[in-house]
């Protein structure tokens, strides 16, 4: 027996940064070993994601126990996988898979499958007294990523009068990791005062952007551009913007229905004219989810007016999933994709995806979900694989900040050894 040889593995109910359950699992080895990993939850879900297992038990939790997906992990999946080496990472994972059997892993849930598979990389990473990134990426050289941070919150995530759910500043412009979360801070402190004089909330969302009540959506592009100036920064220089419109949450009937801010109605056409006017008025160098998982059509020839101008990420569309992006790719959809590990199920299969997209001149946006937990996995992975973009919310709320201070200590620990991502991301769209 080795000393990376899985003996337990034991699953948990824990709670997550909505106060809803979700799971964790720690995983031991015959060396004494152990690792852990605890698996987020989205509420702007595309319907193609992977299934996230609840219990549907109205006496508790209100339905969303994940006693079922914790029985999942602690009878079949362990029974299944101790004594397998725990450096096996892709075995592991196909295991899991043909365990499900499932393409949408309905049997085990997506949430069980997934604990598992991070928490023997963890643990792996662990036994060979290795940070995880090196273990994942096994690299010399690393790019820490640049942060997309989400300030101000709308769509399904707040209860507010704004349709599109995260406006986001980018501070690519500056010269290292730590120096832009510094001017992330900035920027959003000072937002916060001009909120606060303008006599709106400064009430934070799910992901820790402020989220008032605005008299539109292009009032929020205002609002930034003017925190970005008070901060002694220069938009479109230090610091660019980004969308994620998340456009399925008020897609009805192909028309693009603005439910919380008046209810009119609006076609693609119309929708994509509105980036192309965004674009050309304010620095927005990325654009997530700008049209519904079901407009394919739409997306085609959005990404034709916008692709050489901005990055078009596919998440609902894409749902980190190879086969979904392999179409999109060969119907020239988006050039950007959103990397979610819940939204696929296993480690192995959201790296497949991420080399297929850089292998196809796609970037790759390792994202958080709206309802998280401390755990830091997407921190090292974004580094380990070099994805040089990283969304994990605003620069508010310990879930959100655990993960910018993880990259914080690996960019201490790598020093020379590692580079910040910077302009050289948005090469194409920036001068």
């Amino acid at each position: 027996m080795s000393h990376t040889t899985i003996v337990d593995i034991r699953a948990r109910e824990i709670l997550d940064s909505r106060g809803n359950p979700t799971i964790r699992t720690q995983v031991r080895l015959q060396s004494g070993a152990t690792g852990e990993a605890s698996v987020p939850s989205g509420a702007s879900k595309g319907k193609f994601e992977a299934l996230e297992l609840r219990d549907e038990d109205p006496s508790r939790y209100l339905g969303k126990g994940v006693l079922k997906a914790v029985a999942n992990v602690n009878s079949i999946i362990t029974s299944e996988l101790i004594g397998l080496d725990a450096l096996s990472q892709d075995e592991i994972d196909e295991k899991l898979i043909k365990l499900d059997g499932t393409p949408l892993k309905k049997t085990l849930g997506a949430n069980a499958l997934l604990s598992v598979s991070m928490a023997v990389a963890q643990t792996a990473s662990q036994a060979l007294f290795k940070p995880l990134y090196a273990y994942l990426g096994k690299r010399t050289d690393y790019r820490l990523p640049v942060p997309l941070i989400n300030i101000l919150n709308g769509g399904s995530h707040v209860n507010n009068n704004v349709d599109f759910q995260e406006f986001m500043i980018v501070p690519a412009g500056s010269p290292s990791f730590s120096e832009a979360i510094r001017m992330g801070v900035e920027v959003f402190h000072h937002l916060k005062k001009i909120l606060q004089k303008k006599g709106y909330s400064t009430a934070v969302g799910d992901e820790g952007g402020f989220a008032p009540n605005l008299k539109s959506n292009e009032e929020a592009l205002e609002l930034i551009m003017e925190s970005i100036h008070k901060s002694g920064y220069k938009a479109g220089k230090d610091i660019y913007l980004a969308l994620d419109v998340a456009a399925s949450e008020f897609y009805q009937g192909k028309k693009y229905v603005f439910k919380k801010s008046g209810g009119s109605e609006r076609t693609t056409e119309w929708m994509i004219e509105l980036y192309q006017r965004l674009v050309q008025k304010y620095p927005i160098i990325s654009i997530e989810d700008g049209l519904a998982e079901d407009d394919w059509e739409g997306w085609k020839v959005m990404t034709e007016r916008l692709g050489q101008k901005a990055q078009i990420v596919g998440d609902d569309i894409f749902v980190t999933n190879l086969e979904r992006l392999k179409k999109g790719m060969t119907q020239g959809i988006g050039n950007s994709i959103l990397i979610k590990l819940n939204q696929i199920g296993t480690l192995s299969e959201t790296i497949e995806t991420i080399s297929q997209a850089h292998q196809n001149g796609f970037s790759t946006i390792i994202s958080h979900r709206s309802g998280e937990t401390e755990d830091t996995f997407i921190a090292d992975l974004s580094v380990a694989f070099n994805s040089g973009q990283i969304k994990t919310g605003s620069v508010c709320r310990s879930e959100r900040v655990a993960k910018y201070n993880r990259l914080l200590e690996i960019e201490e620990e790598l020093k020379d050894k590692g580079n910040y991502a910077g302009r050289q991301v948005f090469a194409k769209y920036i001068s």
